[in-house]
């Protein structure tokens, strides 16, 4: 038990949290084993960029509207059971790409519905039990360890599943990365048997939240920061994997690629999230703003892998530097909110609905490239334009004040 405090620092570890913890591992080591390969899975069938900006489009528009359901049914029922059915859509999103193979191309929009149906589900509760379970004197650890263990899911998952393709004939490699993905989600669900259940009550006030935006500062400050935030996130999300299989035909390169990034944010999120103070948030959300926009200054001039990897490194040190305080603040924000204890679910729909419209224009402006303007000279100009959303995320951070209490 000492080493395991030695570890994790000076925070208690209850069932709840450590459940939620491994589910959120589970999640990140799938995701990270297949969602990068669905998009070049596609994009090896297809080989147009505008069927992977539908693709994309249709996860996030079908996010947030499933969000608002989710967060009706998370208020009427329970948030376990909306956890659960959120990894039960992901799983059958698995399971339709074992089903329909080399034509899945052909079955775009309803490959990304059921993604972004499952994503909706899964995230609502899993943001919800998060602000539930954790406190604000947890929260970054809770927070910088997630970041661990999808840094530990991100090294594994991508090597593993380019080496396992790499060696495969066609698609067989595919169907076996896409076939342990699904058994990953299985054991999530089963896990969630395990956490307690947490019933809600009352009405669910949705619209209400949205217009408390007018008579909370600071709650129109992190709302406009997660559009920002989605704004780059939307094309980023796909596009980058692409350039790296473009640059080399090899889905190994692709994992190595996983490989360094998760290696290095493994480091960066367990530092941050041992030593980052409160009082260093907002300079932390900063540097990593400032090192993400930086970076795409690599990637739109002469690609190449070495440069690529290069990237890898720079944005896993950003990320965890900007995600960890941003997201702890976040939290915060909603805690001193209007009836935070009886809103909790509305805050988390409406922050999610900012952020994914922050995606859906991102996406939008992505196709609006690829259709009606020069693929080669349009796309590095929209990545200049939308990659600077995590950069003004700080300058709305920058004027959030929590009253201590």
């Amino acid at each position: 038990m000492s080493k395991v405090k030695k570890l994790i620092g000076d925070v208690e570890l209850t069932k709840d949290l450590s459940l939620l913890l491994i589910i959120g591992g589970l999640y990140s080591l799938s995701v990270a084993l297949s969602n990068t390969f669905v998009n070049i899975y596609l994009w090896k069938q297809s080989g147009e960029f505008k069927d992977l900006g539908l693709y994309n489009l249709s996860i996030v528009v079908l996010q947030p509207l499933t969000f608002i359901v989710a967060g009706r049914w998370a208020k009427k029922v329970d948030r376990v059971i909306v956890l659960r059915i959120g990894v039960m859509f992901l799983a059958a999103f698995y399971l339709t790409v074992l089903a329909i193979g080399t034509d899945a191309s052909k079955f775009i929009l309803l490959l990304g519905a059921l993604l972004g149906v499952g994503y909706g589900f899964y995230w609502l509760a899993f943001n919800v039990l998060t602000f539930e379970i954790t406190e604000p004197e947890n929260r970054d650890f809770f927070n910088g360890f997630l970041g661990i263990l999808s840094s530990i899911g991100g090294m594994i998952g991508p090597i593993a599943a380019g080496f396992i393709i790499s060696r495969m004939e066609k698609f067989t490699g595919y169907s076996i990365i896409f076939g342990v993905s699904l058994g990953l989600f299985s054991l999530a669900v089963f896990l969630s048997f395990f956490i307690k259940r947490r019933p809600a009550n009352g009405k669910y006030w949705f619209k209400r939240i949205i217009a408390e935006r007018k008579l909370n500062r600071n709650w129109r400050l992190i709302t406009n920061a997660h559009f920002f935030q989605g704004l780059r996130e939307g094309t980023f999300a796909f596009i980058i994997s692409v350039f790296v299989f473009i640059s080399t035909g090899s889905e190994l390169a692709l994992g190595t690629f996983g490989l360094v990034n998760s290696g290095i944010s493994f480091i960066t999120y367990y530092s941050v999230s041992r030593l980052l103070k409160k009082d260093q948030r907002k300079k932390a959300i900063l540097i990593g703003g400032i090192i993400l926009y930086a970076s795409i200054f690599l990637i739109i001039f002469n690609l190449t892998y070495p440069k690529l990897l290069l990237y890898a490194g720079m944005i896993a040190i950003a990320y965890p530097l900007l995600l960890v305080p941003y997201i702890s603040m976040t939290y915060d924000v909603i805690g001193k909110g209007w009836k935070a204890a009886e809103m909790r679910i509305e805050y988390i729909v409406v922050r999610e609905i900012f952020l994914n419209a922050g995606r859906i224009v991102s996406i939008l402006s992505f196709l609006g490239v690829v259709i009606f303007l020069n693929e080669e000279r349009g796309i590095p100009i929209l990545l200049l334009c939308l990659g600077i959303g995590h950069l003004i995320i700080y300058f709305f951070i920058r004027k959030v004040h929590l009253q201590s209490t």
